[in-house]
């Protein structure tokens, strides 16, 4: 396990080689080691690649930061998940820029059935606190996760109010796991970590420079159901969370505020756009997720969105309809495709969460 983190941490580290190009490179390869393993000539053939990037994969050039940022990984106990881990959350890996690798740090889950995001300006009114204070109180019945960028204003009101009745809160940071920003934070990501967790795409002493911060925006609205914004001003953090979580066709509420007020423009602006759901109580929640206050948890299933598959990844799925399991060489026959090709088509089904694959080379549906 730890040789192929190792071989993981690499290939992201390869320049040139972004998520799309590690997805494909994964696909025809099986695994990062494997991608290692590979001729210069079979590297050089799969999509996006080519001869220039296939020579910066094969250099070894970057094995020796790896082993690094392997070694900071454990001496910070902290976890690595790369997005064909079971581990990595269902809902990110179903965006088309997830992250290939998250590092997390904590003891909570991360990908619990339902997870609420929960962002806004850094300089937050009592009003726009006391909302917050009222939702999470009313999530509580939900067990609701609660998700936010450990940020001044609302996203730590929202960290710190969770943490007060025991509902588990993940920080998304822009830097490593290792620098806390803002540092007057420390205290609450000290609790955090015992109550849930901290996660970053950033390697252990990553600063948080100013793009980090849409990037790591977009981990927060890929990893919920709901992404709720509370007093934003035309420009921001907030506004930049809202727009990308439109983009994944996930739910955005608004909290309506004051007119004139420059904490109130953003959200005002969404809902008249029609680019968020006008939330006053956690009922307006709950009647658009169809969430029944008083049901019991139940183990999450993957949001699967079969229309974005291909004719041929459709015609799998299809196949296991009949079939509880089915074993590569089936599949094969069952939908005139080659071994070859099949091994490649599952492999993208499994990175959407759609099939899980078992020992035997066996696959199932993963809902």
């Amino acid at each position: 396990m730890q040789e192929e983190k190792l071989h993981q941490i690499a290939l992201l580290r390869t320049p040139g080689i972004g998520s799309a190009n590690i997805k494909n490179l994964i696909s025809y390869c099986g695994s990062a080691k494997n991608v290692h393993a590979s001729t210069k000539g079979k590297l050089a053939k799969i999509p996006g690649i080519g001869l220039i990037t296939a020579n910066s994969i094969l250099s070894n050039a970057n094995f020796s930061a790896a082993k690094q940022e392997l070694a900071a990984v454990d001496k910070n106990n902290a976890q690595l998940f790369f997005y064909t881990d079971s581990e990595y959350p269902d809902r990110l890996k179903q965006i088309i820029d997830a992250p290939p690798l998250l590092y997390v740090s904590g003891k909570g889950n991360i990908d619990t059935p339902k997870m609420v995001a929960i962002v806004g300006t850094r300089k937050a009114t009592d009003y726009g606190k006391g909302m917050v204070t009222e939702l999470i109180q009313g999530l509580k019945n939900h067990n609701s996760t609660i998700v936010s960028g450990l940020a001044y204003g609302i996203d730590i009101h929202a960290h710190k109010e969770a943490l007060k009745i025991d509902l588990p809160t993940i920080g998304v940071m822009a830097s490593g796991l290792d620098i806390i920003y803002p540092s007057a934070h420390k205290s609450v990501a000290k609790e955090m970590k015992e109550k849930g967790s901290l996660i970053s795409e950033n390697a252990f002493g990553t600063k948080p420079d100013a793009p980090r911060f849409p990037a790591r925006n977009r981990i927060i609205a890929g990893m919920v159901d709901v992404i709720i914004v509370v007093e934003a001003a035309i420009k921001g953090g907030a506004l930049i969370t809202a727009e990308i979580a439109n983009s994944y066709n996930k739910d955005v509420f608004a909290i309506p505020g004051s007119i004139g007020k420059s904490h109130s423009e953003g959200c005002n602006r969404l809902i008249k756009s029609n680019k968020a759901h006008l939330l006053e109580k956690v009922r307006d929640i709950e009647y658009i997720m169809n969430w029944n206050a008083n049901e019991e948890n139940t183990k999450k299933q993957p949001i699967i969105d079969l229309e974005s598959l291909s004719t041929q990844e459709k015609n799998i799925v299809a196949l296991f309809v009949d079939n509880k399991e089915l074993i590569v060489d089936d599949i094969s026959w069952k939908s005139q495709i080659s071994i070859s090709e099949i091994a490649s088509i599952l492999l993208q089904l499994e990175f959407k969460g759609i099939i899980k694959s078992l020992p035997g080379k066996r696959y199932r549906l993963n809902f």
